[in-house]
């Protein structure tokens, strides 16, 4: 069963937002490109946003009522369009992680989404099952892209990876996507907010056999955790319990490669591909 069929609504919502654009651009008399032209887009991102197929940004909406003359329509829509950036399991996660002061998160099975190139992110949207439609994909992709603004935000979070070995060795996408991918670590890996870790193979101890979670600390001094598994995603906001992974973490980051073994290691991998 296709997304746009059995999904949370997002895909519906959106062409429904666009259509409003749509209809509110030509009660204006405007074309795709003239309003694009007004709002400082191009004319084939405004056909995208009204045919559902690109997510705006809230300043565009904000922008776009404005000179519409919308009177509050479209910018009464800006909280649920940003909602349908992302999956629902993942809505509450995206929120906190964008405003986290301290991100941390061990990663088991495929790259996390903050590290991904974005050829990487579309191969793995397309390996999901059931299958996402094609404007899905690319809905769930410049959302992802998006949220790599983090490692830029101000002020600098404090931020931290730990990367199961065999991750690396996954060719998601092929040879040219897994080769990208890891020069996308090697340039993550150089910021000075960042420090990225590698789990190696070769390890007799392991704190993360169950499996993959994330630690978030918000500005206002909340410590969280988020795990997810099969599009399950679980906020624990419960204090032993974030205290339980935050432990565990800590343990996981003793065991693996410090960050500029880690590094080398990227670089060796990248040098045979």
């Amino acid at each position: 069963m296709a997304e746009t069929e059995r999904g949370d609504g997002a895909v519906g919502f959106l062409r429904c937002f666009g259509a409003q654009l749509r209809l509110l651009r030509e009660r204006e008399g405007l074309t795709r490109a003239e309003l694009g032209s007004r709002l400082g887009y191009g004319e084939d991102q405004i056909a995208s946003v009204e045919l559902g197929r690109r997510i705006p940004k809230p300043e565009m909406i904000d922008r776009a009522d404005e000179v519409l003359g919308a009177g509050g329509l479209l910018v009464a829509m800006k909280a649920e369009v940003a909602r349908a950036r992302y999956p629902s399991f993942f809505q509450q996660a995206a929120k906190l992680e964008a405003e986290a002061v301290e991100l941390h998160a061990y990663v088991a099975h495929a790259m996390k989404g903050l590290l991904q190139s974005e050829e990487y992110a579309r191969a793995v949207f397309r390996q999901w099952r059931p299958l996402l439609d094609e404007e899905v994909i690319e809905q769930r992709v410049a959302a992802r892209m998006e949220r790599q603004d983090v490692f830029s935000r101000r002020p600098v979070p404090n931020i931290s990876f730990v990367v199961e070995e065999a991750v690396l060795h996954k060719r998601i996408g092929g040879d040219e996507v897994w080769r990208g991918q890891l020069e996308q670590l090697l340039l993550i890996g150089q910021r000075r907010n960042v420090e990225i870790q590698v789990m190696s193979l070769e390890r007799g101890a392991h704190a993360g056999l169950a499996g993959p979670f994330t630690l978030m600390e918000t500005k206002d001094g909340r410590r969280v955790a988020y795990t997810e598994v099969q599009s399950d995603g679980r906020l624990h906001t419960e204090r032993s319990r974030v205290r339980e992974l935050e432990a565990t973490y800590g343990t996981i980051r003793g065991q693996a490669l410090a960050p500029q073994e880690s590094m080398v290691l990227i670089e060796k991998l990248l040098g045979e591909a």
